[in-house]
Order: structure tokens, then C-alpha cells, then sequence
């Protein structure tokens, strides 16, 4: 046996150690149906579990993972559940977490071509898969980013410096109220002052009359409008704003157009969603969530750039300890597209699980989303008492029940006691409801048909 102190485990103890935890992941996943929802702990119980002074010797492996079977691991929702119907659900594969623990345990550096080359390669091979899914043109192309936020990101900085050569004086960007907050937040870092929330219309897309209006207002306030953001499937509706009008106006405007489809873009690849995101392939710049809608482990995002060259413009620093680094022309570094040096091997899981499966697998699998949803809205069209306020679109339902005495959060609340099932709440044009997201191709009509039962009792 090793001696801890040398920080490492014979080959024994770490075939033993590995195999128990994939039995704890097979396990998981093998019983999800069966299992409850997950739970949330109080910050007073998890401190006081937690809270322990760490010793200065070593510890059984296998007693730390019974401590984390008992205290910890039932303590956090599972996303991955069939019947987590809240926010975005994260229904990742095994073959997923398989290359993620590949990944980490060979510790993959994929920050540039000489530290990871295969690795670099493949990223280039995973992003225009992704890019080929959205229709985007060969020009375009990106990289494998944490998620969505980070995309969105990386995506409006190097929209800054395209358009505005990073001087944000007076600058405007645009987006409407049902826009992901993540945007704003990157507004924000990249330094802009001016952001216009256009409202929505009935079906909560941007109102390209009062954008166009608003665009016009700045200009002749000697404003500065650089950048209108799309929704490719908001959160709250799954609502996809009118792309190809939207893009038609950029280019009267000379606007830059990204499209937020963290949530939505990956539905590109089977029949409904395409048709619900006619457009997208005219967008200057996209973000993408795979650890979303293409079913990856989290974490999984992709920000795409229709030219490619302004992220390497933006991002590529050569400081004199990467000298060796950037020998060969024809070398593509991940590290000159974006934020981080440092990067995961995250396409392999992409890669595995899409080569495994096969693209067809994955395309039945989103367009379930959207059979399920449809399914939701009628299960709830007969359901007494029950209000669609918003129609299955892009998998998301929303709906309340306007005479009952419980509010919507508290609808949340006891369906997390129960643990059952869960869903969120949300508010839309002035009503707080209820919200079903439907993306996990585990999900049964027959837990569809439950869930909305007790929902249906507990408003009663």
C-alpha cells in the first residue's frame, strides 16, 4: 500500500475506489425513475454537517463516499430526473460522464495545440458539428465554453470589438424582456451603459416595430446602437424571437445580431425545431448549450462566431513564455478564442456519446421534448380549473390555476416536499404561473400525467 502522504493510491485501491463510483453512478441513473426528485437542505443543517476541522491524516476513501451517499449527495436535486420539469433540466448520458471522468483522470490540457493537439483537434471537429447544426456558414466556427453565461460572454466582447473597436462611449445594445439574465450580466462586464429592454408581444418575442423605433430614437440622441440579442427559445416560454426579420434589419442598420439560444439552438437538429428556428443561420454570433438539449454532463457550452477570425483577433495574447506555443501557422489554439488558457478536454464527451449513439438517437431525443410538451398542454387543457398562459413551445408549457387559494410558489414548495416531482414558477405580463419543461427523453406520459394530477390536487 501507498503511504498517503504521498498523495497517491496503489493500483488496487484504485481500481476499487473506481469501481464503486461508477456502481454510484450506474446506480443513479438506473433508479432514477424510481427514486424522489432530490431535496434541498437548510444552510444550518449542511454547515453543521460540514463544518468539521480537517485533519491532518489520512482517511478511508470508502468512509468518505458513505458520508457522501448519506449527507450529501440526497441533499441536491437531480437534474437528470425524469420528472424535474424546472428550469432547464440537465439530462446528461452515461457514455457523457464516462468521457468526463476519462478526461479528468488523464487530465487533458486543451488550451493549445502543442499541450493537446488531438484534443485541439477534436474541439475543432465537435464545434463544427455544431456549427453544421445551425446552418451556419463554413466561415463560422468557435469554442467549447462552461455555458451559456460564459458564451454569451465571450460572444459580446468580441461583438465589442468588431463593431465598436472596444470603445463603449455612448454605445447601445437591445434586448427584450423575456431575455436570459446572463445577458445583461456580460453587458455589464464588456462595459455598456446603455441597454434597451424592448417589450414582448402576445407570444413574448421581441417587438421588432418598438426595437426598430427605439434604434432610431438613439440615433437621433447621437447614441451609438451596435448590437440587438435574439432569443433562440427563451427560458420562460421556450419563445424564439422573429430571426429572419431581425437579421434583415441588422443588416440595414449595420447591427451586429447575436442570438441567445443557450436553451433552444441544439433543437436545430431534428424537424420541429428547425422549423421554430428558421433564421438562425444568419446570426453573427450564437451561444449553445450541449449540456442542455444535447443531453452532455454539465459542464458543456459553445459560443460560435459567423466569422470566426474576430474571436482570434479579440482573444489571442502571445506573451513571451508561450513563445514555443505558437510555432506553426496552420496550429489552432483554443486559448486564442477565447477567455481561458487552462481549458477541459470537453468535446470528448460530445464526441463519445454523439459517435455512440448515433446523430438520429439524439434527434428522436430532442424532438420528444416537444412531443411531451404537446402532451403537457393537453393533459392540462383537462385538467379542471387550469389556465395555459402560455402554449407548448419548444418543449416549455406554462399555465396556473387563477381560482385557486395556493400561489404558484407555493405549489413549488410542497411539490419539492413531496419530492415527487418538480417544477418552477415564473411571471408572465403580469401572472404568476406555473412552468413545465419537458426536455428529458426518460420522461414518461405516464409522469406527465401524475404530476399534473397532484399539481392539480394541491391547488384544489
Amino acid at each position: 500500500m501507498q503511504p498517503r502522504h504521498s498523495l497517491q493510491l496503489s493500483p488496487e485501491e484504485m481500481r476499487r475506489l473506481g469501481y464503486r463510483v461508477i456502481d454510484m453512478i450506474v446506480d443513479h441513473i438506473a433508479t432514477l425513475p424510481q427514486s424522489p426528485v432530490g431535496a434541498k437542505a437548510s444552510p444550518q443543517a449542511l454547515h453543521d454537517v460540514l463544518s468539521q476541522p480537517l485533519s491532518d491524516h489520512p482517511a478511508d476513501p470508502h468512509e468518505l463516499l458513505d458520508f457522501l451517499q448519506h449527507e450529501i449527495l440526497p441533499n441536491n436535486l437531480k437534474v437528470d430526473h425524469p420528472r424535474f420539469f424546472a428550469f432547464v433540466p440537465g439530462p446528461n448520458n452515461f457514455v457523457s460522464a464516462m468521457a468526463d471522468a476519462l478526461a479528468a483522470g488523464l487530465n487533458v490540457f486543451n488550451g493549445t495545440w502543442l499541450g493537446g493537439s488531438a484534443a485541439a483537434a477534436m474541439e475543432l471537429t465537435v464545434v463544427d458539428w455544431l456549427r453544421s447544426f445551425c446552418g451556419l456558414p463554413e466561415t463560422a466556427g468557435g469554442v467549447l465554453v462552461s455555458g451559456g453565461s460564459v458564451a454569451n460572454l465571450t460572444a459580446l466582447a468580441a461583438a465589442r470589438h468588431a463593431m465598436l473597436g472596444d470603445d463603449t462611449t455612448d454605445a447601445v445594445a437591445y434586448l427584450s424582456d423575456q431575455t436570459h439574465s446572463s445577458v445583461a450580466r456580460a453587458l455589464r462586464v464588456i462595459g455598456l451603459h446603455h441597454i434597451r429592454t424592448i417589450e414582448s408581444d402576445a407570444n413574448y418575442r421581441i417587438q421588432l416595430d418598438t426595437l426598430a423605433d427605439a434604434v432610431h430614437r438613439d440615433r437621433t440622441n447621437n447614441l451609438r446602437p451596435f448590437c440587438i440579442i435574439a432569443n433562440a427559445g427563451t427560458t420562460n416560454t421556450g419563445a424564439v424571437d422573429p430571426l429572419p426579420a431581425l437579421a434583415d434589419f441588422c443588416a440595414a442598420e449595420n447591427l451586429w445580431l447575436h442570438a441567445d439560444g443557450a436553451y433552444g439552438a441544439a433543437a436545430a437538429i431534428c424537424e420541429p425545431g428547425s422549423r421554430a428556428l428558421t433564421g438562425l443561420h444568419r446570426v453573427d454570433s450564437l451561444s449553445l448549450d450541449p449540456h442542455k438539449w444535447l443531453f452532455q454532463s454539465i459542464e458543456c457550452g459553445c459560443v460560435l462566431l459567423r466569422d470566426r477570425e474576430i474571436l482570434r483577433r479579440f482573444y489571442r495574447v502571445m506573451p513571451e513564455y508561450l513563445r514555443d506555443v505558437h510555432k506553426g501557422a496552420e496550429e489552432l489554439h483554443p486559448c486564442d478564442h477565447g477567455i481561458q488558457l487552462t481549458r477541459a478536454f470537453r468535446s470528448l464527451k460530445l464526441w463519445l456519446s454523439l459517435r455512440t449513439f448515433g446523430l438520429d438517437a439524439f434527434r428522436h431525443a430532442v424532438a420528444r421534448g416537444f412531443t411531451l410538451a404537446d402532451f403537457a398542454e393537453n393533459e392540462l387543457r383537462n385538467t379542471p380549473g387550469c389556465r395555459i398562459i402560455s402554449p407548448a413551445n419548444m418543449a416549455i408549457v406554462c399555465f396556473d390555476f387563477p381560482q385557486s387559494p395556493i400561489r404558484p410558489s407555493e405549489v413549488v414548495d410542497k411539490m419539492l416536499s413531496e419530492s415527487y416531482a418538480f417544477l418552477t414558477s415564473t411571471h408572465l405580463k403580469g401572472a404568476d404561473c406555473l412552468r413545465l419543461c419537458t426536455i428529458n427523453p426518460r420522461t414518461t406520459e405516464a409522469d406527465l400525467r401524475e404530476t399534473i394530477h397532484r399539481i392539480s390536487l394541491l391547488t384544489n
